[in-house]
């Protein structure tokens, strides 16, 4: 098995921009504010022939009992449970302060090693840097500067000197098969309870306030007999609302998070009604051809009254999501979480379905007989066989003649039987048309 890393520190020390560097990537969202990270984000890292994963945590207050930093540090703390070396991350140009002893006391109960890391030390001598964090009693702290890369080849190399090499590059789980499912919604839709419910643990903050989850979180787990892989995302806002860079940092995270994913459950809030910006979520899934399942939360709130007024603004906004199956949930109480798991197996079936080139020609020439294409002028396109042009979505390539006057009223006809024929419910399908050159059309010119 892979090792764990846990990153902890008070707020705005760098445990996010030395998460970034650790992965080599640009997964937390680093900005010079306090408390960013909310909940436990997890990424892979790789030193030589050692992988190991990386969580980033948000900051751990010790002395807090309720709201937004309570929640925080219990998020820490779970991580801590999980972890088999923790980098504690202090910052030298603040130098040792009362939350940083206060953490220290509380890690050196930790089950896991811990080991110091004394950030921002760029420019200045590394045992100066350190001098003043022996004091925590945690071992020999190592200077490092995350954001410019100093020091932290050695910090890791100390952080997994109890755990062997893995030479075998077999050795990393392979997650090819697995769905990665994203849960997308306005603010206060219930994703992360949705995602709590389905995990069967508080694995995300769930407040009552939007805009909680600000990382997009990405967690494996088993339902059933299947592996997926969930991704809690940000809220999406209006444009014009979004006024704060972090939520700017997290809009970008949440469409990075639909990009990547095998399938999207879009979340809607019934309480609150079917918005326009739940319809521009919806578009823009279709336009990355993300396969969808609409989850409509909160249902078990409405009278009948209600529930027929969210029904008619579904099919009035989201008529373009036609092909996506609807489930009426509450997260809350965990109703109606297994057919909606159950649809997202099939959307993904569809999505990265198989289709034989004999049968897509064969389907081809009978829905052109059934309803042949509009002509064109004088000339009528000739559509001659079909294949498969790749998946995540379904893509179909036709070949013909004059294709290019194929209308595209036609265009829907033929994506629709397609997918009736081959029970592609739940993603997006696309047709494409490409029309043959034809050979004897330079030896007509030259004989006019």
């Amino acid at each position: 098995m892979k090792p764990t890393i846990v990153l902890v520190g008070r707020p705005n020390v760098g445990k996010s921009t030395l998460f970034n560097r650790l992965t080599r990537a640009r997964d937390a969202i680093v900005a010079d504010l306090p408390g960013l990270t909310r909940d436990r984000h997890y990424g892979e890292g790789r030193l030589g022939g050692r992988a190991f994963l990386v969580v980033d945590t948000g900051g751990l207050e010790p002395v807090a009992r309720s709201g937004m930093l309570a929640e925080m540090a219990k998020q820490t703390r779970a991580a801590l449970a999980e972890a088999d070396v923790v980098v504690f991350i202090v910052d030298t140009r603040e130098g040792l302060t009362p939350q940083d002893r206060r953490i220290g006391e509380q890690l050196r109960t930790a089950r896991a090693r811990v080991v110091v890391a004394v950030n921002k030390a760029e420019g200045m001598d590394p045992d100066i840097a350190a001098a003043e964090f022996h004091e925590l009693g945690l071992g020999a702290p190592h200077a490092i500067s995350a954001a410019h890369g100093e020091g932290v080849h050695a910090l890791v190399e100390a952080a997994l000197a109890d755990f062997p090499e893995e030479g075998e590059a077999g050795a990393e789980d392979a997650e090819s098969d697995v769905p990665a499912v994203a849960i997308v919604g306005r603010p206060n839709a219930g994703k992360s309870t949705l995602v709590n419910a389905l995990l069967g643990e508080e694995r995300v903050i769930a407040f009552d306030q939007p805009g909680t989850t600000r990382d997009p979180i990405r967690v494996r787990f088993r339902h059933g007999t299947r592996e997926y892989v969930l991704i809690d995302t940000a809220g999406l806002r209006r444009r014009g609302r979004v006024f704060e860079t972090v939520e700017k940092f997290s809009v970008v995270k949440t469409l990075q998070a639909i990009e990547s994913a095998n399938v999207v459950v879009l979340l809607l809030d019934a309480q609150q009604g079917i918005a326009d910006q739940d319809a521009h979520i919806a578009g823009f899934i279709a336009e990355r051809g993300r396969a969808v399942v609409v989850a409509v939360n909160k249902w078990d709130g409405l009278d009948d009254y209600a529930r027929e007024q969210v029904k008619r603004a579904l099919r009035d906004k989201l008529a373009f999501l036609s092909y996506a199956r609807m489930h009426y949930t509450s997260a809350l109480r965990g109703q109606g979480l297994t057919g909606l798991m159950r649809s997202v197996d099939d959307a993904y079936a569809a999505a990265m379905a198989k289709l034989p080139t004999p049968r897509l020609t064969r389907h081809l020439i009978q829905a052109v007989t059934q309803q042949p294409p509009p002509r064109a002028g004088l000339v009528r396109p000739k559509l001659r066989y079909a294949h498969q042009g790749g998946s995540n979505p379904p893509v179909i390539v036709i070949h013909g003649n004059r294709l290019d006057a194929v209308v595209s009223g036609y265009r829907r006809y033929l994506e629709g039987s397609f997918r009736e024929a081959f029970g592609l419910e739940g993603t997006p399908l696309r047709v494409e048309f490409r029309t043959g050159r034809n050979p004897f059309g330079a030896r007509g010119s030259d004989r006019r």
